[in-house]
């Protein structure tokens, strides 16, 4: 239950962090938009939330967990039809609900985290794929691909999760800051944060957050469920499975840009 409320925490975390981010991203350009105070102030809840997702993922499998914490968005739709003044039709008030059920869904399928050790080569790959992911970062930033970052941004933030669960918790400060996942998971969540603001600068706040927590569900769900091995409630697996694709179809719908005409880069928010 613990590992449940800090998911749900998260969740509301990543969604207050996300709209301001996204005025932050609004007001500014380039590296000026990571010092922007409204981005700042999103760090914040950024930062609360991952805490919580972390104490999250040491307790619950990786797709129940990045699955509920996709429910962020319908958090941000809600908070941006508040806050920033965008209309939120019937068809999405509908995609919030289906947010909603299928994140319950995924919550009641949800077995014990798996206690599979990752294999010896785990941190390896992981300092690769860092290093992939950040390559690939640094090469599209100065093109206007809002949606490219945030496949790059979601696949990132993926890895941090990973790395998160893979970590050795037993020991002193001195053996868990010597463990190369330690650095990887800070590594990864910087180039996804780097991503994701910068597919804020071009792109809705919606649309760009709904797909960042798409690719997040399916590849740090599919990797938790075929490197670490997690597992659902026995006779549980359709719920699980249909969760997923409740919470993940109910973002698609999410996504077709709540906040046009609000949040573009000539148009600030009218509040942060």
């Amino acid at each position: 239950m613990w590992a449940l409320a800090a998911a749900l925490a998260g969740a509301i975390g990543y969604g207050a962090g996300s709209v301001l981010q996204a005025a932050g991203a609004a007001r500014a350009r380039g590296p000026a938009v990571l010092w922007h105070p409204a981005f700042l102030a999103g760090l914040v809840f950024d930062g609360f939330a991952w805490l919580a997702s972390l104490i999250a993922v040491r307790q619950l499998p990786l797709f129940a967990v990045q699955s509920i914490l996709a429910g962020s968005i319908a958090v941000t739709v809600v908070l941006a039809s508040i806050f920033l003044g965008t209309r939120l039709g019937l068809r999405r008030w509908i995609a919030v609900a289906g947010v909603l059920l299928g994140l319950i869904g995924v919550a009641a399928a949800s077995g014990l985290q798996s206690a599979h050790v990752p294999p010896n080569s785990f941190p390896t790959f992981a300092i690769i794929g860092l290093g992939a992911v950040a390559a690939l970062s640094a090469l599209l930033y100065r093109r206007r691909a809002p949606v490219s970052m945030a496949v790059i941004a979601g696949v990132a933030f993926s890895g941090a999760a990973m790395c998160a669960r893979a970590l050795d918790g037993s020991g002193d400060w001195q053996r868990l800051v010597s463990q190369p996942v330690v650095w990887a998971v800070l590594g990864f969540g910087l180039v996804g944060m780097v991503g994701y603001a910068r597919s804020l600068e071009s792109g809705a706040v919606g649309t760009v957050t709904s797909i960042l927590w798409v690719v997040e569900v399916l590849v740090a769900g599919a990797m938790g469920v075929f490197v670490l091995g997690d597992t659902v409630r026995p006779g549980w697996l359709g719920t699980a499975i249909g969760g997923v694709v409740l919470a993940v179809g109910a973002c698609v719908v999410l996504a077709a840009d709540p906040t046009r005409g609000t949040l573009s880069p000539t148009s600030p928010p009218k509040s942060t």
